[in-house]
This record gives structure tokens, sequence and C-alpha cells, in this order.
């Protein structure tokens, strides 16, 4: 089995070799034969003493399971893998070109070749897209790609070029400043669902290494093994890995807080915002038509429609994932509050009036920055002192209490 001294720890998302290492492990647990059951059943027990084995461990398993998983699928598949870049002029590099440097598109490259290799019932394709990106992170990957080493199957869109086309899935953006992400995501997942495979499934996830594409077989597992519509990364899972600052901690727990007072039917889903989602091709031209967000809360408008589509169709999967908040685009945003205040409007706009949400939906359109601020420096102990998984049931708090907090009573 594993050997822990043999792996890096800690992990650097900048060292390559290290996921080079990573995988080779992951090849080396193959070898030795196990099926998907002894994956799975290692897998637990190992994330039940998580303290005594390093993230890069965890992270072999999973690997490992995830490979077996496509090894033992016997109708062909095709994955289709999207994201957004949006000032990651500093993070596509290599790490002797800058100290932020994940190289990440040659590395998710190299997970999905790795993922796949030698399975001939299994093909992919990437998408990067441009979310009109002023320091020009799209053009940095074409040229990346015109290393003729590089596989075909990898192209970059342009947001603001489908926006000038008046390309129907940009609608309603006049401009990239209106998408924080998901304009971009939304344009990928359209472009890679219009071609027509068996079994196909599209995949979005971050620009960063924060997850290894290797993963991808834990959530296609969820549609093809499990008759799921959509399968989510999830970090919040009992045998989820996680490599995580903890300053965000109650700032998340607050926002999880009030989005499921709003969404009920949306329950079961804790972690809605990591960035590693896969839905079923069909369910992705459904959903995609006529979106209406187009910034960060656009996953959680994504799977409220793949719900009311068909209850029950959302599986979280566990996985490994470890935080690249070196150069992250989205940590100075700050995008909880204007996230809020859209899945406000998915409240109105997708589901019957409910007495709850209709007072915790009347708050948030209340909130400026500076409530919004007060609110997360003075959050309830009744709030801080559980964890998220508890929000499903947990209403301890109420709308008039935030409010009076936030002082907009």
């Amino acid at each position: 089995m594993l050997l822990n001294s043999q792996l890096p720890d800690p992990l650097l998302l900048t060292n390559a070799q290290q996921q080079e290492e990573i995988r080779n492990a992951a090849d080396s647990l193959l070898a030795t034969g196990p099926d998907n059951l002894q994956l799975a059943t290692k897998e637990l027990e190992w994330a039940k003493r998580k303290e005594q084995h390093p993230f890069a461990a965890h992270l072999v398993i999973k690997l490992a399971r995830s490979r077996q998983i496509l090894i033992d699928l016997t109708l062909p598949l095709h994955i289709s893998v999207v994201f957004a870049i949006y000032k990651e002029h500093q993070r596509i590099l290599s790490q002797k070109e800058h100290p932020y440097g994940e190289d990440f598109l040659r590395q998710k490259i190299k997970q999905m070749l790795w993922l796949c290799q030698d399975l001939n019932h299994v093909t992919w394709d990437m998408t990067l897209v441009d979310d009109g990106c002023p320091n020009g992170s799209g053009l940095l990957a074409q040229k990346i790609l015109a290393d003729d080493t590089l596989p075909q199957c990898v192209q970059v869109l342009f947001l603001k070029e489908a926006i000038s086309n008046n390309h129907p899935i940009s609608k309603p953006m006049t401009n990239t400043d209106d998408s924080r992400k998901g304009g971009a995501v939304a344009l990928g997942m359209w472009e890679s669902v219009r071609k027509s495979h068996p079994n196909h499934v599209v995949i979005y996830t971050d620009a960063d290494l924060s997850t290894d594409l290797g993963q991808c077989g834990l959530l296609i597992s969820g549609i093809t093994n499990k008759g799921m519509d959509a399968a989510i990364g999830s970090r919040r899972e009992p045998s989820s890995i996680v490599i995580k600052g903890g300053k965000r901690n109650d700032r998340g727990k607050m926002f999880i807080y009030l989005w499921k007072r709003l969404l009920p039917s949306l329950a079961n889903i804790i972690d809605s915002q990591c960035g590693f989602k896969a839905f079923k091709a069909d369910i992705a031209r459904k959903i995609l038509t006529n979106l209406t967000e187009k910034r960060f809360a656009f996953d959680i408008e994504l799977l409220l429609k793949t719900e009311l589509n068909r209850g029950n169709s959302i599986i979280n999967i566990p996985i490994a994932w470890f935080d690249s908040e070196a150069a992250s685009t989205t940590t100075d945003l700050q995008p909880y509050l204007p996230m809020l205040k859209s899945i406000a409007g998915f409240y109105r706009n997708y589901l019957p009036k409910n007495l709850e949400a209709d007072g915790f939906a009347d708050l948030i359109n209340k909130l400026g920055e500076n409530n919004w601020k007060q609110l997360l420096q003075n959050i309830p102990e009744k709030i801080t002192a559980k964890e998220p998984d508890e929000f499903i049931n947990f209403n301890g708090v109420t709308a008039h209490e935030l409010a009076k907090i936030a002082g907009v009573v």
C-alpha cells in the first residue's frame, strides 16, 4: 500500500514534480489490483484518520478510485472540461516564470491525459473561456497551446467576442463587466454540449489546481452509476479532504445559513460554491437556456434549475481540495453579498411564496455593504457554533434578529 514517506508533504501546487509523483503513486496503487470497492473502503478508512496521513496520500487514493471507475465503464464516455480565466496571467505561468505560477493549463491537460490514458472508450475535450481578462489570460493560453506537443482537443474562447457576436448564451450581457465567471462558464458549457457524443458529461472547474481533474471519475460515477443528472464536488462531506485557511470559515457559514433559508429545495447541498461540478450534457442544454445569473451565484441557479427539472437528481461527491489562495481572483472581491441578492432573486423567480423565505429575502435586499460588514463582524454564536450541514434543519436565528445586528431595522 502507500508509504506516506514517499509522498510530498507539504504539497505545493506550484511544484510540477510533486504532481507527477502523485500520479505515479496512483498508478502504483492501481497496479496492485484493487477493485473499486476496495479502493472506496480504503478511502473511507483513511478519511476517519485524516491527520495520520498527508494530503497527498488521500489524493492518491481518490485519483486511483477515479481512474478505476472509468476503467470499469462498459459504455463509451465523453468528458468536456470547462473553466473560466480572469487575471490568471500569473498562475498560468510556471514557477520558474512567476512565484505563484502553477502552470495550470499544462497541468490540467496532464491530469486528463493520465485519467483517460489507454481507455479507448473514453474521450475528452477542454474549453477555456477568457472572462474579459484585462491582463490577456486568454492570449497567454493560446500561446501555450501553440506548442504542437499539446493535444488538439483544447480550445480558448473569448466572452468578449461572444457578446459582440450576440451569442444567445451571452444575453443579456452587454460587455464582459456583466460577468463574474458565470457568463464565461455558461458560454464554455454551451459550446461543449452543442457537440453530440454518447454518454456526454460536461464538468466545470476553477482555473487553479485546487481540484485535481484526475478526480473527474468520482463525479462521473454519480451520473453513470447512480443515475443522477448532476454530481457536485463537496469539501464538506465526512470523507472530503481539504487543506484550507480558516479565515473565511465563519463568513462562509453565514452565507450558507442565509441561502438555505431561501432555497429549501436545495437543502441537501452544503458546498454550493465548490468549483468542481458535472452535468449530463442533455441537462446542461436545458438549464443553460435563459440563465439569468452571469456572476458568482451562477452555480446555485444551475443547481436550482437542475433540481426543479427533476427532484433529487443531484449528488454530493467528497473530493480532495487544496486551497490555491496565493493569487486568488475572488478573495478580494468578497462576492457573498451580491450573491445573496441574486439568490433572493432566484427565490422570487423560481419558487412559490414562503413566509420565512420572504423575510430573509427582504433582509438581504435591504443590506448595504456597511450593513453586511457589521453582520459579519457580529455573527451570532448559534450560527458559528454549528457546521453547515446542520443548517438543513436549523433555523434558530430569525431574519429580524439578523436585521437588528446589521442595523437595518
